[in-house]
């Protein structure tokens, strides 16, 4: 047996293909948020969404530096006294996997399959990836940054460390951050303790955990997680588009209670509180609507303000009359800039950025 029988090219589902033994292995490994914990405005670890590309390295904080070198005029070998050193900074932020949905896709590409669960929004503190730039002394003509994790895996062929990378500018922002903390304690050995990357407003492939090494170059990079994965292919010839900043989705929390297979919700007539959360990478949410008659008919929701947390979800509320019967609930975001979440599928190879309006079933009986 080769590398090559092991580790295939990346493909999409035959007509009536069932998920696969290795797609419910992938689901086992990975999670989703659980939508009822759309409830808490701050998800606590083990509920938060949670892919790993490869294994979980069990990292020694005592023996674990972060490398920074390249084009830089001071390279630097830090330890975690010496990050925790640098002035600390707390970022709320909301981040989603770039395949949230992809399991509803038609044709469906096989991979990890996601229905809509794929997020979570968490406190990160560290230290600005910009003040570390700094120390180093990066050169005018760096054009990229490289950030290399330590989890190291077979992909589509590939033997590699995971490696994702960012343009200068990005990297620079004021609230991009290197995290050694969740929710005000260290991270945990899944969320890529001792130390990972935090890219507010981008999807979760560009927070690279583990991170042990950054590297300025002068080119764009062109490693597989970004010239082979995380682009928006439409045939396998299709260069593509490289996937960047997260679509705005509203999610509702599923109302009532659910029949344990099916997860049909059980309410009772009258009247109902709706509410879910909202986000986007791109321009903020604006609003958010809400039908239960399956997109026939919208209302307007009312959406919690911004507030000091740009890069988090915002919660929303609606009022629904439950009347006997069945009915499809489904939610749509709505940017200032006039992106409005599609109630139909926005597909691709790799089934990324998929937005498509949530849908939910609800049998309202007396």
């Amino acid at each position: 047996m080769t590398i090559d029988e092991v580790s295939r090219p990346g493909r999409v589902a035959a007509p009536g293909e069932a998920i696969s033994a290795e797609e419910l292995a992938l689901a086992a490994r990975n999670h989703g948020l659980p939508l009822e914990a759309l409830r808490l405005e701050i998800t606590p670890p083990g509920l938060h969404y949670l892919l790993v590309h490869y294994d979980i390295p069990m990292m020694d904080a005592d023996a674990w530096r972060l490398r920074v070198g390249g084009l830089v005029d001071a390279p630097l070998d830090l330890d975690l006294a010496g990050l925790r050193a640098l002035p600390a900074r707390t970022v709320r932020v909301t981040m989603e996997c770039a395949g949230n949905g992809r399991a509803r896709l038609e044709p469906r590409p096989v991979s990890q399959p996601w229905l809509v669960e794929a997020v979570g929004t968490a406190e990160w503190t560290g230290v600005r990836l910009r003040d570390v730039l700094d120390a180093a002394g990066v050169r005018p003509e760096t054009v990229d940054v490289v950030f290399t994790g330590a989890d190291h895996g077979v992909e589509r062929g590939v033997e590699q460390d995971y490696q994702r990378a960012l343009p200068l500018s990005e990297a620079r922002r004021d609230d991009v951050l290197l995290a050694y903390a969740m929710n005000g304690a260290p991270l945990l050995p899944q969320h890529g303790f001792p130390l990972r990357l935090v890219v507010p407003g981008w999807y979760g492939m560009a927070h690279v955990k583990w991170l042990v090494g950054i590297e300025a170059i002068d080119r764009e990079f062109d490693g597989f997680q970004h010239t082979v994965a995380y682009r928006m292919r439409q045939s396998p010839d299709d260069p593509g588009e490289p996937v960047t900043r997260i679509a705005p989705r509203a999610l509702l929390v599923p109302p009532g209670h659910p029949d344990f297979m099916t997860r049909t919700r059980i309410v009772r007539p009258g009247q109902v509180t709706l509410e879910g959360r909202a986000w986007s990478g791109r321009a903020p949410v604006d609003r958010v609507e809400v039908s239960a008659d399956g997109g026939g008919s919208w209302i307007e929701a009312d959406l919690e303000p911004t507030g000091e947390h740009p890069w988090a979800w915002r919660r929303f509320t609606a009022q629904w009359r439950a009347e006997p019967g069945s009915h499809v609930l489904t939610a749509r975001a709505v940017t200032a800039d006039g992106e409005a979440q599609p109630a139909d599928q926005v597909w691709s190879r790799g089934g990324f950025a998929n937005n498509a309006a949530q849908r939910i079933d609800v049998l309202c009986t007396d």
